[in-house]
């Protein structure tokens, strides 16, 4: 006796093909997006000269680009945020980590790039004209000066802890960075889970980005007053164990 088919609500939209067609549009878009954002950013900051209205523009361009991809991002516990800075630490699964965390992370953020990409000579100016924070691992001193400067404007920082994207979405171990700077620049440091961007943009695939969803949830702020560079370690495993915990959730 035949079985009956499944009903069709019962196939998630997650679960349709994504044709060849929309993923060459959504690359196109991608990468013409960046182009002209890019470009009107270092026009904005030259003409001017207001760092802040460049951030915001390109924030409005990352959900614009979002929605074109047709990528639903969703953002959970931003109502634990204040108006202090921030050094926020999420997990790294895609480039498309980037765009989310741009387009809808609340407050006035900077992300934090290894100095070599500030060499390049396009991708470096625009780093440098909407106010991105170089790191240099070989001198440190200068990296936490630099994280220390833009906390003390009020300025938040975005620091990937694992240093490069996960290759297939699982955690890869924490370089102790971000949690040397909270400590010394005395700033909370909040851990934040970017759910789906692995799927949405698998790393090696040529800058496609496919149709879905995305979660960005804002766990609970650890403070940072009152410890010091011994209590790095202690700081970075609790940080860790919380986006751990929220990746193993049921989406």
């Amino acid at each position: 006796m035949p079985t009956s088919a499944p009903p069709a609500e019962s196939v998630s939209a997650a679960d349709q093909p994504v044709s060849r067609g929309r993923i060459v549009v959504n690359r196109l878009f991608f990468r013409g997006m960046l182009f002209a954002m890019g470009s009107i950013a270092v026009a904005m900051s030259l003409v001017l000269r207001n760092e802040n209205l460049v951030w915001r523009f390109a924030k409005a361009q990352a959900r614009n680009l979002a929605r074109m991809c047709g990528v639903r991002i969703r953002i959970r516990g931003a109502e634990q945020l204040g108006n202090e800075p921030y050094v926020f630490a999420p997990n790294h699964q895609s480039h498309f980590d980037i765009v989310a965390l741009l387009g809808y992370l609340p407050g006035n953020n900077r992300f934090a790039a290894k100095v070599d990409l500030f060499r390049e000579p396009v991708l470096g100016l625009v780093l440098r004209r909407m106010g991105m924070i170089p790191i240099d691992r070989d001198d440190r001193p200068n990296a936490i000066d630099r994280m220390n400067r833009a906390s003390a404007a009020g300025v938040s920082a975005i620091v990937f802890p694992e240093g490069t994207r996960s290759e297939d979405g699982r955690l890869l171990p924490f370089k102790k960075g971000a949690f040397v700077t909270a400590i010394r620049a005395g700033v909370p440091i909040v851990p934040v889970v970017c759910k789906g961007t692995h799927e949405v943009m698998p790393k090696g695939a040529r800058l496609s980005i496919l149709p879905g969803e995305v979660e960005i949830v804002v766990l609970s702020p650890i403070p940072t007053r009152g410890l010091t560079y011994e209590d790095r370690d202690d700081l970075m495993q609790r940080v860790r164990a919380a986006i751990t915990r929220e990746l193993a959730q049921p989406a």
